[in-house]
This record gives structure tokens, C-alpha cells and sequence, in this order.
């Protein structure tokens, strides 16, 4: 594997610990900086990781020691902060979403490309086995030809629980901008590219009630709509159905499901890597659900490995983790809104390939 790839990790908030983790755990990965708008978080963050500097922004980005620039700032700020990595020739792998708006998107990937870098983006959950097992068997035909999945994720709102939910109810937050990137880049690994969106969304509550901390009992207005749901037409003729809601108590609905016309699949939640993966077919004993044998993904896995696959892309080869398929997901993300505001129809623009499968990789 040759000599590790160091990361300049920019934005070191609660999500920068599970990365970290896996830094430390893959040899292919080493930290060599950190940046923060707290300049002692990022001093906090390196402490525990010989040889790596407490930097500011512009000095990671500048600095030839740090090979990949790791973007795990507020969405709003992934845009700048992406351009500024590209800009000194670095290349950059992002939290999601890419950036807030398509628009944003695309000008940052035409930027990558004109200086010869490369944009990745999570979620990488679905590199895990419970993504990739199930693609597999999709792929191996366990199911026939599919025809229809369903994506659930609903909870009363972020608010109950996190102490600074303003960004959640924000332009770049609601649960669709949230939590969809994990649900919409499974779909698309599952059965392809989206072409077209038909959705519907609201917004019940004008106001949210912190629930937790300091700032327990302070109101956040909301100004993103916090109840989405919608069709998606893959490129494939599949047909997935999508529900994102902050407004719902609970569901026992499973948080993803793919059918085909001989056989149905229940994956695990996507927003993790792992957890089992249930399948029934036409004509089984008594309909009863069985569990299958991992059989592809990463394991174990974490936050980060989808960082490793991309650096350790060979040149040439697209990245699972790609930043076109990030701004796929994201145009998907935003023709969902798009249609619930006009309440037509809408085509996607944005193009991506089915991303890679992952063998199994187990023990790493």
C-alpha cells in the first residue's frame, strides 16, 4: 500500500470523532492537520494524534504535507471550503450533502475538473455489508427483476435531542437534505440512477422547541419544509417510494424494502454499515422471511472508509464515493422540492453510473 494518505481534517464537531476512528484503524489513513472555527477544538482534536498540527483553514489547504482535505463542516460551508482544497490543487472529500444547492454543485465539479482534482462525498454507509449484501443479491438475480422500493425515515425532529438544531431547519437541513443522501444513494446503488421525480411536502410547525442543553426551552424558526415524500423512476423502470418526515412520531414500517417480481428484500437502516438482510420469494414455505449470509461490503466498517475507498482509487477509475454521484443524489434531493412546489413532474438532470459493488472485504 506504500505510504499512508494524509488528511487535513477541516471542521472538528461531533461527526470528526467516528472519522477519526477510522483514520486511526485503516493503515492507509494518517491525520496531519486539523481546522476549526474554534481554533482549541482543532488543537483538542490533534492532540491524540502524534505528528499532527492545529492549522487554520487556509493553512491546511496550502500546506504540501496534507494530501486530501476531509470537509466535515456545516453544509453551508461545504462549497467554500471545497473550493479552497480544489483551488490548491488538493483533492477533496466532503460530508453530505456536496453543497447546498445544484448550482453550487456543478461549479465546484467543473472546478475539480479544470485543476485536475478529484471531489468525493459521503455517505459511505452504504460500502457496509447491509447495502452491498443486499445489492449482490439483487445482482445475482435473488429477486427477479425489480420493480419498486420503499425508503422510510421519520422522527418527531432533531430538536428534542441536539443542543444547536438551528442548521436542521435550515436551508441545506430539513429531513430530506438530512437523512435523504443515505436513503437515495442506497436506492441508487441498489437499482440505478434516478431520471425523474414527482413529490409533495410540507411544513406543519413554523417554530421548534429545544429539548435539551443550554439553550433548552429557546424556539428555532423553521424555514425548510420538514415532511417530504415523493416517487423516483430509475433509469432502470424500478419505481422507489420516499418518505422523510421530522413530524412523525414513529413507524413500524422498514426503513428500506426492495421488491421484485419473484422476490422481496428488507435491508437494515442505511444510515449505518451494517445488519441483516432479509429476504422472501414467490412460493416460499409458510411466507417466511430469511436472513442471508453477508456476501459483500466492507467489514468492519465506519465513517471514513468511503474516504479510503476514494484515495485509494487507481487514477481512471471512479471513485463509490464520487462527487457526480453526490450531485446526483443532491439534484434528486432538490427536483423532490422542486415538484412539491410546482406539482408537476420533473426530470433529473444530473447523470451518474451505478456505482461500483464492493466485495466482500472482511477483517481489514
Amino acid at each position: 500500500m506504500g505510504e499512508p494518505v494524509n488528511v487535513g481534517l477541516v471542521g472538528c464537531g461531533t461527526i470528526a470523532g467516528q472519522y477519526l476512528e477510522t483514520i486511526e484503524r485503516l493503515p492507509g489513513l494518517r491525520l496531519a492537520a486539523a481546522a476549526d472555527l474554534d481554533p482549541a477544538r482543532a488543537r483538542e482534536t490533534v492532540r491524540s494524534h502524534p505528528g499532527a498540527r492545529a492549522l487554520s483553514v487556509d493553512e491546511l489547504v496550502a500546506d504540501p504535507e496534507v494530501h486530501v482535505v476531509l470537509n466535515l463542516t456545516i453544509p453551508a460551508a461545504h462549497a467554500e471550503v471545497a473550493h479552497k482544497a480544489v483551488a490548491a490543487g488538493k483533492d477533496v472529500y466532503c460530508e453530505k450533502p456536496l453543497t447546498v444547492t445544484t448550482a453550487e454543485a456543478r461549479e465546484l465539479l467543473a472546478a475539480a475538473d479544470a485543476a485536475g482534482v478529484r471531489v468525493g462525498c459521503a455517505p459511505d454507509t452504504v460500502l457496509g455489508t447491509g447495502t452491498q449484501t443486499a445489492r449482490k443479491a439483487i445482482d445475482d438475480g435473488l429477486i427477479g427483476r425489480p420493480v419498486a422500493a420503499t425508503a422510510i425515515m421519520v422522527t418527531p425532529g432533531h430538536e428534542r435531542w441536539h443542543h444547536h438544531p438551528d442548521f436542521y431547519y435550515a436551508p441545506g437541513g430539513g429531513p430530506l437534505m438530512d437523512m435523504g443522501p443515505y436513503y437515495i444513494t442506497s436506492l441508487v446503488t441498489l437499482l440505478g440512477p434516478v431520471t425523474t421525480v414527482i413529490g409533495a411536502a410540507g411544513r406543519p410547525r413554523a417554530e421548534r422547541t429545544i429539548g435539551t442543553g443550554p439553550r433548552r426551552g429557546e424556539t428555532v424558526p423553521v424555514n425548510v419544509d420538514t415532511h417530504v415524500t415523493g416517487v423516483l423512476v430509475h433509469d432502470s423502470g424500478a419505481l422507489s417510494t420516499l418518505v422523510m418526515s421530522f413530524d412523525v412520531v414513529s413507524t413500524r414500517c422498514p426503513e428500506l424494502e426492495v421488491h421484485g417480481d419473484r422476490g422481496s428484500l428488507v435491508l437494515p437502516d442505511p444510515n449505518y454499515f451494517d445488519g441483516d438482510v432479509l429476504i422472501q420469494n414467490l412460493g416460499d414455505e409458510d411466507d417466511r422471511w430469511r436472513t442471508l449470509p453477508v456476501s459483500a461490503g466492507y467489514e468492519p466498517a465506519g465513517r471514513g472508509d468511503g474516504l479510503a475507498d476514494f484515495v485509494l482509487t487507481p487514477p481512471g477509475v471512479e471513485p463509490r464515493t464520487s462527487g457526480r454521484l453526490a450531485y446526483h443524489v443532491l439534484d434528486v434531493m432538490e427536483s423532490l422540492l422542486a415538484s412539491a412546489g410546482s406539482g408537476q413532474a420533473l426530470n433529473v438532470a444530473g447523470r451518474c453510473e451505478r456505482p461500483r459493488p464492493v466485495t466482500w472485504d472482511a477483517g481489514r
